[in-house]
C-alpha cells in the first residue's frame, strides 16, 4: 500500500497536496459485451446515461460475468497521479454500505487522501454499469446514488487550501448542492492563490450545462480538460481548430485530447500538439481521459513544461486503454521519471 499523506502534519505556509479532485465516487461493473448487445437495448455506443437503479439493475442482469471495481472520473485521475508519485487527494460521497467500503478501501490503497464523511442514511453508493465493445470502447449506465448528496458541508477548507490544483469533475455538476460546492471550493482556492482544472467530462454533461459551463469556465477555471467532442460541443462547432482557437484566452490551460490523433494544449500565446503515445492493443477506453488528467496534472504539479505534461499525459492513457479498468494495475511512476532522461 502506498501511504497516503498525514493531514495532521500539513504545513499551511505551503501546498502539501499536488491534486485534490471534487467528483462522483463510484464503484465501477465492468462487463464485456457485443455491439449487437448495445443495438437491442437502445443504447448509443460510448456514451454515459443517468439511470435509475431499476433500470440498470435490468441491464445488468442480462449481462455477463461482471468484475467490480473502484471508479468515477475524478477518483480515477487522482489514483493516477498518486501512482506516479503525486501527492493526491479526493472528495466524494458515499454511504456507509458495502459498496461504500469497497471505494473508500481502494482509494486509499491506491495512495490517495480520502475522508469526506460517509452517509448514513439515504440512496447507496452509486454505481457505474460500464459494458465494453470488442473495439475498447466503453458504455455506461451510472446511478448516482449518494453522490448526489455531497455539498459545502463535505468540503475540507485546510485540503482544498494545501492543493496545487483543485480539479473538478463535470459530471457531478447536475445535483444543486454540488454545483455549490463547486463555487465555495473555487472561492477558497483561488482565495488561496491555488489552480482550479475542470474537466468537461462528457458530450452528455456538456449538451445539459452549456451555458452554466461556459459561464463557470469564462469566470472560474485556469485549466480545462475535454476531449474533441466536448469541446466541439461546448462550443456547438464542427471544425476542432475553430474550438481551439474559441478556448485560447478564455483559460490559462486548455488540454484537448483527440483519441489516436493525441492532444492539443491551448494558451493564451502558443498551441502545442502531442502525437498519441503508441498503443500495441487497445482493450478498454473505460478512463483513458481520466489518465491523461492524471499525467498532466502530475507533471504539471511538479513543474514540468506543458508538452512535457501532455507527453506524460499520453503515456498514461496508452498504459490505460491497454487493460480492463480505469486506474494503473502495474507501477508507472517511472513515467514520469522517464521525462528527465
Amino acid at each position: 500500500m502506498i501511504a497516503a499523506p498525514d493531514l495532521n502534519e500539513i504545513d499551511m505556509s505551503a501546498p502539501t497536496i499536488d491534486v485534490l479532485g471534487i467528483g462522483n465516487a463510484i464503484v465501477d461493473i465492468l462487463v464485456q459485451t457485443t455491439d449487437s448487445f448495445l443495438d437491442e437495448n437502445g443504447l448509443t455506443k460510448g456514451t454515459m446515461a443517468l439511470v435509475s437503479t431499476e433500470q440498470q439493475t435490468a441491464l445488468y442482469e442480462k449481462t455477463g460475468q461482471a468484475i467490480e471495481s473502484s471508479g468515477g472520473s475524478a477518483a480515477n485521475t487522482l489514483a493516477g497521479v498518486a501512482a506516479l508519485g503525486g501527492r493526491a487527494a479526493f472528495a466524494g460521497k458515499i454511504k456507509n454500505d458495502q459498496l461504500g467500503k469497497v471505494f473508500s478501501h481502494d482509494i486509499k490503497a491506491a495512495g490517495v487522501t480520502f475522508t469526506t464523511a460517509k452517509a448514513e442514511d439515504g440512496a447507496p453508493t452509486a454505481t457505474c454499469l460500464v459494458l465494453i465493445s470488442p473495439d475498447g470502447q466503453r458504455t455506461m449506465q451510472t446511478y448516482l446514488g449518494a453522490c448526489v448528496e455531497f455539498s459545502i458541508a463535505d468540503l475540507d477548507e485546510a485540503m482544498i487550501r494545501n492543493a496545487k490544483v483543485v480539479y473538478l469533475e463535470g459530471y457531478l455538476w447536475d445535483p444543486d448542492p454540488a454545483r455549490d460546492a463547486f463555487f465555495e471550493a473555487v472561492r477558497i482556492a483561488h482565495d488561496a492563490g491555488r489552480k482550479v482544472a475542470l474537466s468537461l467530462s462528457d458530450p452528455f454533461c456538456v449538451d445539459r450545462h452549456r451555458d452554466g459551463f461556459l459561464s463557470f469556465i469564462e469566470q472560474h477555471v485556469d485549466i480545462l480538460f475535454a476531449n474533441e467532442d466536448e469541446i466541439l460541443a461546448l462550443f456547438e462547432l464542427e471544425d476542432f481548430d475553430a474550438a481551439a482557437a474559441r478556448i485560447k484566452g478564455i483559460v490559462e490551460i486548455a488540454a484537448l485530447t483527440r483519441s489516436e490523433k493525441g492532444s492539443v494544449v491551448v494558451t493564451k500565446d502558443e498551441t502545442i500538439a502531442v502525437p498519441a503515445s503508441p498503443v500495441d492493443k487497445l482493450i478498454d477506453t473505460t478512463g483513458a481521459g481520466d489518465a491523461y488528467a492524471a499525467g498532466f496534472l502530475a507533471a504539471y504539479a511538479h513543474g514540468r513544461d506543458l508538452r512535457t505534461a501532455a507527453v506524460l499525459g499520453g503515456h498514461l492513457a496508452a498504459v490505460i486503454i491497454q487493460q480492463i479498468g480505469a486506474r494503473p494495475s502495474a507501477n508507472v511512476q517511472h513515467l514520469l521519471l522517464g521525462l528527465d532522461g
